[in-house]
Formats: C-alpha cells, sequence, structure tokens
C-alpha cells in the first residue's frame, strides 16, 4: 500500500521541527554533530512516527520495536526524535551536553528510549544481531532498527556482524545506512572508498534497497518492504546530504562535528521555518 501524501505531508513537517530542534540544542551546547544528525533526520522521524512500536511512558515495554543508533555521535538527532515522541519533555532538550544532564554527547541508558549505550563505532550492528536473535529465542514479533554512519562502515566488525546476520537468517532486522559521502576526514569516497556498496551486502546475503534518503515516499516504501522479507535481514542504503536543510552547512565536512555560532544558528533556524 502506497503512503498517502497527507501522512508523508505530515511527516515532512515533523522532520523540519526535529532539524530545528538539532540546531537550537547544538549552538545552546557549543559542541555537538549537526552534519550527520541533520542528514539522518528523515529516514529516523519517519521510522519513529510511522513504523516502530513503543510506549514513551514504558520505555522498556517488552513488545517494543528496537531501534539502535550505532553511529553515536549524532546523538542530538535521537534525543530529539525521542522528545518529540513523548519520552521526557522538549525542555530537556536544551541542557545537550551539560554536567549532570540525561543528554551526554554520546547516547547511554540514563536517556528515556534508549536501549544501549553507543559512540565507539563499529558496534551496532552486533548490537542489533543480539537483539535479533533474541527475539527469535523468546518467540517474540518486534522488529529490530540499526543507523549506521558511511564512514562507521570501513569498520571489519560491522562486516562481521553482516555474515552472522546473514548466516542466522535474521529477517527481523533492518539496518539502515546513512550515506551521506563524509566522515571527520573527508570523503568517504577519498578515505576509504565503499562502492560497490549494495553489491557488497547482497554478495554478503542481505535483501538491499537503495533509496533517496530525503524522500518520505521512498523510505516508507522500504520500511514496507522490509517487513516482506524472510530468511534474511534487510539494509536501507539512504543517499543523503551532509547537514541536509541548511544550505551552508550542506556538503561540509567542516559541520561534521563543529556547533554552529549564534549568528550561524539564527540563520540556521531562518531557513528551517
Amino acid at each position: 500500500m502506497q503512503p498517502d501524501n497527507l501522512k508523508i505531508k505530515e511527516l515532512e513537517q515533523k522532520a523540519k521541527q526535529i532539524r530545528r530542534n538539532i540546531v537550537a540544542m547544538i549552538a545552546k551546547a557549543g559542541s555537538g554533530h549537526p552534519g550527520g544528525s541533520l542528514s539522518a533526520t528523515d529516514a529516523v522521524t519517519a521510522l519513529f512516527f510511522s513504523e516502530l512500536r513503543y510506549k514513551p511512558d514504558a520505555p522498556l515495554w517488552p513488545g517494543r520495536d528496537r531501534f539502535h543508533m550505532s553511529k553515536g555521535h549524532c546523538a542530538p538527532l535521537w534525543y530529539s526524535v525521542l522528545a518529540e515522541a513523548g519520552f521526557f519533555p522538549k525542555e530537556k532538550l536544551m541542557t545537550l551536553r551539560q554536567l549532570g544532564s540525561m543528554l551526554q554527547g554520546h547516547p547511554d541508558r540514563r536517556t528515556p528510549g534508549v536501549e544501549v549505550a553507543s559512540g565507539s563505532l563499529g558496534q551496532g550492528l552486533s548490537v542489533g544481531l543480539g537483539m535479533s536473535l533474541a527475539a527469535k529465542i523468546d518467540k517474540m514479533d518486534y522488529r529490530v532498527y540499526i543507523l549506521m554512519g558511511d564512514g562507521e562502515i570501513q569498520e571489519g566488525n560491522i562486516w562481521e556482524a553482516a555474515m552472522a546476520c546473514s548466516h542466522y537468517k535474521c529477517d527481523n532486522l533492518c539496518a539502515i545506512l546513512d550515506y551521506n559521502g563524509f566522515q571527520i576526514d573527508g570523503k568517504t569516497c577519498a578515505v576509504m572508498n565503499l562502492e560497490p556498496l549494495k553489491d557488497k551486502w547482497l554478495a554478503f546475503g542481505w535483501h538491499a534497497i537503495l533509496i533517496d534518503g530525503h524522500n518520505m515516499k521512498e523510505i516508507l516504501s522500504a520500511y514496507a518492504e522490509a517487513k516482506t522479507v524472510k530468511d534474511k535481514p534487510t539494509i536501507i542504503i539512504a543517499k543523503t546530504t551532509k547537514g541536509k536543510g541548511v544550505s551552508f552547512m550542506e556538503n561540509v565536512c567542516d559541520f561534521h562535528g563543529r556547533a554552529p555560532t549564534k549568528e550561524e544558528a539564527e540563520k540556521a533556524l531562518e531557513e528551517l521555518k
């Protein structure tokens, strides 16, 4: 079934609000990673507000679908989505990276809705493998979603986990790759070329879907397709733009890990109206 235009428009508006939150909270903290947070916003927004089963007032509800952000430095995105979904008050977003805040620079379990701490890149798909196998052992029907970064998948641990996920036929697991083409050291194609990327995942026994990671219709269709796949895991390779939504941040490597100044934040928020 194709997603209706009203639902798509609502998700696009929600994504715009989440982008505003990301810019505001990182600017207030004076530290953080806007580029990759903004690039993955559409995929994660669609996931939380259209696909995932969860109960904000009962974050550990056993029947919940699991989400884990392997690229933990993009925590501002995760925190913003959790706040918009009702896991904690939105005003808490402005405490990002403050001493004693439950919203640290990398996620940990003090934040309602966070399943596992993350930050050491390359480990998230292994976490997803464990969650997937736990569901099968316990005969639970929840699904597992893992968000990874493209620089991150240069890590060997990712490919060990990819092989194991295929071996154990983890069809309840869907990985989402934020393929924005940049990492902290520059373009991924220059640091360690990933192509032919879809072919690599296919060779590892995965079902692979290549989409425009900013097209809500394609994102929703990919999530729907992933649910139909049997006996193998799915990866959604989402082609995205680093810093999406803020013109002067788009495809600028400097904004991988630099907070906007007060003036830059004001300009960005004006663009995101």
